[in-house]
């Protein structure tokens, strides 16, 4: 697909999960595409899956969201390489849930400073980058950003801040080219929290549905902007 052939694209928390159906779905269409996470050997393991597919397309990088340093550094190993920046996706997230009497002060800065303040710094240390190339942010939210429930109060709390960013950011630097969005998926089956996803959860969402949406939204028409996208299972369990 011409619009996605040789974009280069950075995913926050590629590894594993929606991110790594995301990184699927792109190298699969000849874009260039570097994943992050924390752990060198997950994230090379990873990129060496990719590259099966997008036949050196994809690169691991070691980056925590949550130091703006490491978002810098991933953004510049990016631009060495390639030169260019075209999309972001900022997709690394963690959650804890449990009553507001059981959640510790450390799973509250931790999920606030990955879901929250780690997009932040992703979008910040891409911005100059992604202005040059008119390019795309997408953020990976929820629908618990729009649906609060028990037992999730952090989780919410990141979410909720996470869409509202997203589409302010969308307003402030739309007029320099960059679209915005933020996709909010209801329930996938992925390795969140490091639950391993089994037959059980054949009905949710998939991560390579994930992968679609973005590459429909990369297809799309520049002059439209679809700024927020909530997707459901289409049956219930």
């Amino acid at each position: 697909m011409e619009a996605i052939k040789n974009k280069t694209v950075l995913i926050t928390g590629g590894s594993k999960g929606i991110g790594y159906g995301v990184a699927e779905a792109l190298v699969s269409e000849n874009a260039n595409v570097a994943i992050t996470g924390r752990s060198k050997a997950t994230v090379e393991a990873a990129a060496a899956k990719l590259n099966l597919i997008g036949k050196g397309k994809a690169i691991g990088i070691v980056a925590d969201v949550r130091n703006a340093d490491d978002q810098n550094k991933a953004v510049a190993a990016i631009l060495q390489k390639w030169g260019k920046l075209d999309v972001l996706i900022a997709n690394a997230g963690v959650g804890y849930f449990g009553s507001i009497e059981t959640l510790t002060a450390e799973q509250w800065h931790e999920t606030i400073d990955t879901n929250l303040t780690g997009v932040f710094y992703s979008i910040k240390a891409s911005l100059d980058a992604l202005k040059e190339s008119k390019g795309y942010i997408i953020t990976m939210a929820s629908l618990a950003g729009t649906n609060f429930f028990a037992g999730a109060s952090a989780y919410n709390a990141s979410k909720f801040g996470l869409v509202g960013f997203t589409q302010a950011v969308m307003l402030d630097i739309r007029n320099y080219g960059i679209k915005v969005t933020t996709i909010m998926p209801g329930s996938v089956a992925t390795h969140f929290n490091n639950r391993q996803p089994g037959p059980e959860d054949a009905w949710k969402i998939q991560p390579e549905d994930i992968g679609q949406i973005v590459i429909d939204l990369l297809e799309m028409n520049p002059r439209t902007l679809p700024s927020k996208i909530e997707v459901r299972p289409s049956v219930t369990k």
